[in-house]
């Protein structure tokens, strides 16, 4: 896992950016969670090596409010939007490729619709983005953003949270869920506006979408239901979906060899 010795700073609009910036050849940008806890450094701890060596140069931020990142001066889903797109400029990247996950998704989404420096786009457990499905996806849904907006730190609920987004629990280890909780401890009681979506808003953005798209989805995910992945497959033209066995709503941990390899193969296509 990488440390945030090996991360910077850049000061976009009114936030004070961290980011870690790692290997050569063709722009990948990470986008984060909303998670309690979240953070680039963790929630793409089992892919930053692994996509840097595969040769791309990875860049991952801590969004406003998240992480190392200072707060956001207007706690909105636009102000993310706006504050990634001056990430993107701030690194002066002429092309990149973009991959979000769970909420960072629909962030990447609209930097794939409104950025044509944006050229391809992977989402990982895309529940802000997908449609909303049966009746038990969306009472699903609403439960994790309860579940979210009901956090308070502490090392225990930092361990339930992590868990809750594994099947497979042995691949936690003790200094992520340390991490997690310290990141959750400076979180900014303003983040958890950023949770939600308007669905109708997010269906649209799927459709305007109209790069090469991957969709990453875990077959056991009981924070967005696995059958909203056929839903957004039909609502973003061209889609491409990989569903994983095994596998809960952090997909890049859960199945991180066989993830890094798909998404590898995916940008280097033709």
């Amino acid at each position: 896992m990488l440390t945030a010795e090996q991360g910077t700073y850049v000061d976009i609009a009114d936030v004070r950016t961290f980011y870690v910036k790692l290997g050569e050849g063709p722009a990948l940008v990470l986008i984060h969670s909303s998670l309690p806890g979240a953070c680039a450094l963790v929630d793409w701890a089992c892919n930053f090596e692994y996509l840097a060596e595969a040769g791309f140069t990875v860049y991952g931020f801590d969004q406003p409010g998240y992480g190392r990142s200072s707060e956001a001066p207007e706690p909105s889903i636009e102000y993310l939007v706006a504050h990634a797109l001056g990430f993107v400029n701030a690194m002066e990247l002429d092309s990149y490729a973009v991959m979000g996950a769970s909420h960072g998704a629909y962030v990447a989404a609209r930097l794939a619709v409104e950025d044509a420096r944006a050229e391809r786009l992977l989402v990982v457990a895309p529940g802000t983005l997908a449609p909303p499905g049966s009746a038990a996806a969306e009472a699903m849904a609403r439960q994790d953003v309860e579940r979210v907006r009901s956090y308070t730190p502490s090392p225990e609920n930092a361990f339930a949270v992590t868990m809750h987004t594994l099947y497979d629990k042995a691949r936690m280890t003790a200094d992520v869920i340390r991490e997690r909780y310290l990141m959750s401890v400076q979180q900014r009681a303003e983040a958890a506006a950023h949770v939600e979506v308007p669905s109708a808003t997010a269906q649209k953005t799927g459709a305007r979408i109209n790069v090469p798209s991957l969709i990453l989805w875990g077959a056991q995910d009981d924070r967005a239901a696995v059958e909203r992945s056929l839903l957004l497959l039909e609502a973003i033209p061209g889609a491409e979906l990989h569903v994983f066995d095994h596998c809960g709503h952090w997909v890049q941990w859960d199945q991180a060899d066989r993830f890094n390899q798909i998404v590898k193969d995916f940008l280097l296509r033709a």
